[in-house]
C-alpha cells in the first residue's frame, strides 16, 4: 500500500481497537484546523481520518492487512477485487463454510453538510471575515462518543459471540446450504449497549449550535463553495467528522449589475448634458469618482472606470467598472425653450432633417445584450 496507516495513527499493525481510537482521538484534538489552521496541519488532518476510517472498520482493516485496496467497490485482496469476494461466497454456501466478515464498526464518518450564507457585494469584491452560526452532531460531552451510560461499557453480544452474523443451516438438492446474516440482536455490531448514555440515546453524538469564522476570499461569486475540512456532521460512533461547505450568494446590488468580475450601471443624463458635456458624481466601491461625459456623447455609449470592478478571484488585479450612457429627450418645452431650439435647428440647418436610415437598427438594450454576447 502507497499509505502505512498504522504508522499514520502510530500505533503497531498489532493495536487493539482501543488503542487505535485512543490514538485518533489524541492526534484529532491536536491536529483540529481550530486548534492549528496551519495548512499542512489541515493536510496532516485529514489523513490521519482516512487512516481511522479503515483501521476502524473491521472489514476494511482485513482487506488492508491482506495487501489490498479498502476503498475499492469489490473489496478484495491482492488483486482479485470483486469477483475474490463472489467466490468466496460462493464456497460458503455449497460446502458449508461460514463467512468471516466480522462485526460492523459503530464508529463511522460522518456526512458532510452545507450552509448559505448571503454577502454583500462589496464583501464579494474586497473579502471578508464572517461569523456563522451553525448546526451540526458533535461527539456527546457525556458519553465521550462512546455511547454507554458513564460507568457502563458496550459488553459481547450472546447471540452471535462478537462476530456481528448468525448462520442458519438448510437442506436443499445439493445438499446442506449455511448461510449468514447480520445478528438481529447487535445489528451486526457484534456488540451490545444494555444501558445507552442518556444524553445521546447510545448515538455517541449529540446537536448542537456552535459558531464559526468563515474567510471569505476577494473575488467569489454566486455559487462559490467553501470548504472547511472536519467542520460537518460528527459520525456515529463518535467517528471523525464530515466536512462543511459554505455556499455564498451574492445579494442584488441598488446601483451596479455584476457580470463575471465587471460591474455595469445606467446613467441618464439630458440631451443638453450630452451635447456640451459634462461630469457627473458617482458612488462607486472605492468612493465617488467624476464621470467624465465628453461633448457629443450619443446614447449608448458607455464610459469604462478600469480597475474599479471585482477582484480577481484567481490572479491579480480587478475587473472594470462600465458605465452606460442613456440620452433622454425632453418631452415639454416652455415656449421660450421651444424658441431657443427652434433658433438651434435653424443655425444647424436641422428644421426639416431628412434622416439616416439603416437596416435593423436596434435599441439601447439590444446593442447592451449583443455587446454582452460578443455580437
Amino acid at each position: 500500500m502507497a499509505t502505512d496507516y498504522y504508522a499514520v495513527l502510530g500505533v503497531q499493525r498489532d493495536a487493539s481497537q482501543d488503542e487505535i481510537k485512543k490514538a485518533f482521538r489524541r492526534l484529532a484534538r491536536e491536529l483540529h484546523p481550530d486548534v492549528n489552521p496551519d495548512p499542512k496541519t489541515q493536510e496532516r488532518f485529514k489523513e490521519i481520518n482516512t487512516a481511522y476510517e479503515v483501521l476502524s472498520d473491521p472489514q476494511k482493516k482485513q482487506v488492508y492487512d491482506l495487501g489490498g485496496d479498502p476503498n475499492s467497490s469489490g473489496g478484495g485482496a491482492g488483486g482479485f477485487g470483486g469477483g475474490f469476494g463472489n467466490f468466496s461466497d460462493i464456497m460458503d454456501a455449497f460446502f458449508g463454510t461460514a463467512s468471516q466478515r466480522g462485526p460492523r464498526s459503530r464508529t463511522r464518518r460522518g456526512q458532510d453538510a452545507m450552509i448559505r450564507l448571503d454577502i454583500d457585494l462589496e464583501e464579494a469584491a474586497f473579502g471578508t471575515t464572517k461569523e456563522i452560526q451553525v448546526d451540526t452532531a458533535v461527539v456527546c460531552g457525556t458519553c465521550s462518543g462512546e455511547g454507554a451510560a458513564p460507568g457502563t461499557s458496550a459488553q459481547t453480544c450472546d447471540m452471535c459471540r462478537g462476530r456481528g452474523e448468525v448462520s442458519q443451516v438448510t437442506r436443499s438438492f445439493l445438499g446442506q446450504v449455511m448461510t449468514s446474516r447480520p445478528c438481529p440482536q447487535c445489528q451486526g455490531f457484534g456488540t451490545v449497549v444494555p444501558t445507552p448514555c442518556p444524553e445521546c440515546a447510545g448515538d455517541g453524538r449529540v446537536r448542537s449550535r456552535r459558531s464559526l469564522t468563515v474567510k471569505i476570499p476577494a473575488g467569489v461569486d454566486n455559487g462559490t463553495r467553501i470548504q472547511l475540512a472536519g467542520e460537518g456532521e460528527v459520525g456515529p460512533g463518535g467517528g471523525p467528522a464530515g466536512d462543511l461547505y459554505v455556499e455564498i450568494h451574492e445579494k442584488a446590488h441598488p446601483t451596479f449589475q455584476r457580470r463575471g468580475d465587471d460591474l455595469h450601471c445606467t446613467v441618464t443624463i439630458p440631451m443638453t448634458a450630452a451635447a456640451l458635456g459634462t461630469k457627473v458624481p458617482l458612488e462607486t466601491l472605492d468612493g465617488v469618482k467624476d464621470i467624465d461625459i465628453r461633448p457629443g456623447t450619443q446614447s449608448g455609449q458607455s464610459v469604462p472606470l478600469h480597475e474599479h470592478g471585482v477582484t480577481h478571484l484567481r490572479g491579480g488585479g480587478r475587473g472594470q467598472l462600465i458605465v452606460h450612457v442613456e440620452v433622454t429627450t425632453p418631452t415639454k418645452l416652455e415656449p421660450d425653450q421651444e424658441e431657443l431650439l427652434r433658433r438651434l435647428a435653424q443655425l444647424r440647418g436641422e428644421e426639416r432633417p431628412q434622416g439616416q436610415f439603416q437596416p435593423g437598427q436596434q435599441g439601447l438594450f439590444s446593442r447592451l445584450k449583443d455587446a454582452w454576447n460578443g455580437r
